[in-house]
């Protein structure tokens, strides 16, 4: 241990880092009244080095090309170890980040942490969130799925409402439409990205220690006792938001990963299908409902960044020469209505233009659009600069510390919070599937935190698959090898691998058939796409690799296909010729006839099942195909939750015994 204080003081002397590490990490004085609403600051840095450190792997694998990007993300769930964890650690870390840096902007508007002497500190904020927002929507693009392209497609198309517009998307694209190109330089900015945001986030820190931290009274340090070090009150106390909020994040990396995503993205990006709701992620819907609401294109793209730069004339805007909101008792009211409004927005978003609000009177989504739209900018122009001449103010507290020893307010207002931000992520619930019509729920093995795939149901579902299935769709994200999965023994895969031919080059170089091996995928039944639409009236059959996450109702919503045929459709039907009527498909016409049938399959035991029973063994087949990782992963779940419940229950008995000293 003295060696090494020798080196440390050896380097310091002529690189002060430890020193400055010291002062500004450790010895920093902290008002002693910050509230658990001041943990999301430290929470948004250390998911920023995580969103880093997980998009450097997932980038060791990913390949930035139109015709490879989809399968290199499947690759990267199947193939590599842990990728799944790596990609779902990513992809639900971007939410997460969102969720954080808005309660700390909220924080911030909340209790004036934009007002003067730090309003370079709160600018220096919005230039990371504008950052955020650039480096999200370009990360959502590289998936390579049906929402990635069109959102690309649609967002920088708003670009042309500018001077020289048609410039300016023909250089984002890199071309006369969204493509290789495309693809290539959003990857790249992608990866760029996150290291400006960090040198950012250094000049933020900076700005704040050159004025110290606001605190929930807003007002400033005037003795000694009103502050304590950074380290190790509020370490702990960080440590301790932070083993929550990793117990939250974990539970829907391992449990429920696809929350957030749109099941559309699980579809290779087709140019010629047009999703019929195209839609951004739900941190930007509210922008999105703003850009909806307004009919003229230019005004609307102007209103929707408007909605973002206003943020940066802020503290000019607030009149008011208070700060905190616990003491301006008006806008604390005009604050929560904000809020309010802004989820609202968040909800418009996420619908479609044309619904109707049936609890509003048959509402209109845009007209309720246009509404919050209006409440939106009338608090930054309207409100905030009033209530400064008008507003009457409580009187301020003299000092932080007679406060903070006898008064618990800021914990009620803690809980009643908690309360408003659980509201908002119920009401943005409706973005996830609230439009899709009621489908019958089945009870599946493999659903719920404890379900797991059960192995007679996976080999029949094969067997469905098998002699029903596969000869009109094809699994190309799965081996011969992961049929070991199920249950199938090394010799029984070789077997079911020789049934099927694969094409290969020869030493002649001609083009000739041979058995599969079992590192082989599943061929595809038919030779092209062309093919493909001549025998089943003009559509193609989807590949079932990810069929249950590329659909609306996952699961549910196959099995509901299968078994939602009639003979004969309503009266007020016509239907088109070759096509049936099916009660759950999209417009209840489908090209695909029924393909399952009584007797149609035997099972290997001998058993003989009905249609429900075939229909549910092979869905639980392709819910398989779709996640194979899904028991890993909830095995690998149940320990990091242990583990993070363990430890955040330690950091509170710590925090606790480290507070002890300032609160009693």
């Amino acid at each position: 241990m003295g060696s090494l204080t020798k080196i440390a003081r050896w380097i310091d002397y002529r690189l002060p880092v430890f020193s400055f590490m010291d002062h500004e990490l450790r010895k920093y004085p902290t008002p002693k009244n910050l509230n658990y609403w001041w943990n999301f600051g430290s929470l948004a840095g250390i998911t920023l080095v995580i969103m880093i450190v997980s998009g450097i792997f997932l980038a060791m694998h990913y390949v930035p090309d139109t015709k490879l990007a989809f399968d290199s993300v499947e690759y990267i769930m199947r193939n590599v170890n842990y990728g799944w964890f790596m990609r779902y650690l990513h992809a639900n870390g971007a939410t997460m980040f969102f969720i954080v840096v808005y309660i700390h902007l909220f924080r911030g508007l909340y209790y004036g942490s934009y007002k003067a002497p730090r309003e370079l500190l709160w600018i220096l904020g919005v230039v990371i969130l504008l950052l955020m927002m650039a480096t999200a929507f370009m990360g959502y693009v590289l998936p390579w799925g049906q929402m990635s392209y069109w959102g690309a497609t649609v967002i920088t198309n708003l670009f042309s409402v500018f001077p020289f517009g048609e410039n300016i998307v023909e250089w984002l694209w890199g071309g006369f439409s969204v493509d290789n190109p495309t693809l290539n330089r959003f990857f790249v900015l992608h990866y760029l990205f996150p290291f400006l945001i960090v040198g950012v986030v250094i000049l933020h820190l900076i700005a704040l220690h050159q004025h110290g931290s606001n605190n929930p009274l807003g007002i400033e340090r005037k003795e000694p006792r009103d502050s304590i070090p950074f380290h190790p009150y509020y370490t702990v106390k960080d440590l301790f938001g932070f083993g929550i909020f990793a117990f939250l994040w974990s539970y829907f990396i391992f449990f429920n990963p696809n929350f957030f995503g749109e099941p559309d993205n699980y579809i290779p990006a087709n140019p010629l299908v047009t999703p019929p709701h195209i839609v951004p992620e739900w941190y930007f819907l509210p922008f999105y409902a703003i850009l909806r609401s307004i009919p003229n294109k230019m005004l609307g793209v102007l209103s929707m960044f408007s909605a973002v730069m206003i943020l940066f004339f802020l503290p000019w805007l607030d009149t008011s020469k208070v700060r905190s909101a616990t003491f301006r008792p008006l806008y604390k009211w005009f604050f929560w209505v904000f809020v309010i409004d802004c989820i609202i927005l968040g909800i418009v978003g996420a619908h479609s233009p044309d619904y109707a609000y049936t609890t509003l009177g048959g509402l209109s989504n845009q007209t309720l659009g246009q509404f919050t739209t209006l409440l939106y900018f009338a608090f930054f122009f309207v409100v905030l600069p009033l209530l400064g001449f008008y507003e009457k103010t409580r009187p301020l507290p003299k000092s932080l510390s007679e406060p903070v020893l006898r008064s618990g307010k800021e914990r009620r207002f803690f809980g009643k919070s908690s309360a408003i931000f659980l509201l908002l992520l119920g009401g943005l619930s409706p973005l996830y599937g609230s439009e899709t019509p009621p489908l019958p729920h089945e009870k599946w093995s493999f659903q719920g935190p404890f379900g797991t795939y059960d192995r007679t149901e996976l080999q029949h579902g094969f067997q469905v698959y098998k002699q029903v299935c596969a000869t009109c769709h094809n699994l190309n994200q799965i081996r011969f090898r992961d049929l070991e999965a199920l249950g199938y023994n090394p010799e029984e895969i070789k077997a079911i691998a020789a049934e099927y031919k694969v094409q290969t080059i020869n030493d002649e170089g001609e083009v000739v058939e041979k058995p599969a091996l079992p590192t082989d995928v599943f061929p595809e039944p038919f030779k092209n796409e062309q093919a493909a639409r001549a025998a089943n009236n003009g559509a193609v059959p989807p590949d079932l690799s990810l069929i249950t996450k590329a659909r609306g109702g996952g699961p549910d919503y196959i099995y509901a296909l299968l078994t939602g045929y009639e003979a004969s459709p309503p009266k007020n039907v016509e239907l088109a010729p070759g096509m049936n009527y099916n009660l759950y498909f999209p417009g209840n016409q489908i090209a695909m006839p029924p393909p399952l049938s009584e007797g149609l399959v035997t099972y290997g035991d001998g058993s003989k099942p009905n249609v429900n029973q075939m229909s549910k063994d092979v869905v639980t087949f392709l819910a398989w195909a779709a996640e194979p990782e899904l028991e890993v992963r909830k095995q690998t779940g149940y320990k990091v939750l242990i583990y993070f419940f363990i430890f955040t229950l330690l950091m509170y008995f710590v925090k606790k015994h480290i507070w002890n000293r300032v609160e009693t």
